[in-house]
């Protein structure tokens, strides 16, 4: 692949796509029918997290390795149903037609498995403006690692300082930091202002259709 001036990744889940809230209730549903009581609130906050990193942050190290596997096989059956009714954020495919028709390599990085991200995508409807995806099978490490951003500029050609990442949680902002790339927080994951910022975002807007209405404008506008 051809390297890009600019790059332009975005995480997906709560970002591109409004699916955060739904990934809390069916994450608390597959731990309390295990028998772990964990509130909606501590949920929330892991949220963006790979399911084994999820597990291991809400109920430590030893019930990640002992019962990972079955509970992120439980939220993926509690999940799946939702997929055809997935709805993408407010000018979600209009902002990557936009970045793409001004030059920028729109990459998707994401830890959900092939049918939940093709869901992800008929949701977004844009294929025609992204360049490729960084999936959780392309790296060793899942988000707040730098691993899955680092993939997803590799396969744009870009260096970091030519990029930005775009995300909703603490772990995307730590993620895109140690990548060394700008970052841009969006609140339409539920995740407060003031925590994007500390953990890295230097700039924060409401949603896409607000990081949309903050580009430039051009000749095509």
């Amino acid at each position: 692949m051809a390297g890009s001036e600019r790059a332009a990744v975005f995480d997906v889940d709560g970002t591109l796509v409004d699916t955060n809230h739904l990934h809390v209730v069916t994450w608390w549903e597959a731990l309390r029918q295990a028998g772990h009581p964990v509130t909606m609130h501590a949920v929330h906050r892991a949220v963006g997290l790979a399911s084994g990193d999820l597990v291991a942050h809400l109920l430590g190290e030893r019930t990640a390795r002992e019962e990972g596997e079955d509970l992120s096989a439980a939220h993926k059956a509690l999940y799946a149903p939702y997929f055809e009714r997935l709805r993408a954020l407010p000018e979600a495919g209009r902002l990557l037609r936009r970045l793409a028709a001004d030059g920028w390599s729109v990459v998707l990085a994401t830890s959900a498995g092939e049918d939940e991200l093709s869901a992800l995508r008929r949701a977004i409807d844009a294929d025609d403006a992204i360049e490729a995806t960084a999936s959780a099978d392309d790296v060793s490490r899942g988000k707040p690692a730098p691993d899955p951003v680092r993939r997803a500029l590799e396969l744009a050609g870009t260096p970091p300082e030519q990029a930005m990442f775009v995300g909703d949680t603490v772990w995307d902002m730590r993620a895109g930091s140690r990548a060394g790339v700008r970052c841009v927080g969006l609140l339409c994951g539920g995740i407060p202002r003031a925590d994007l910022e500390e953990a890295g975002a230097a700039a924060v807007f409401d949603d896409p259709a607000d990081l949309l209405a903050s580009l430039p404008r051009g000749p095509r506008d």
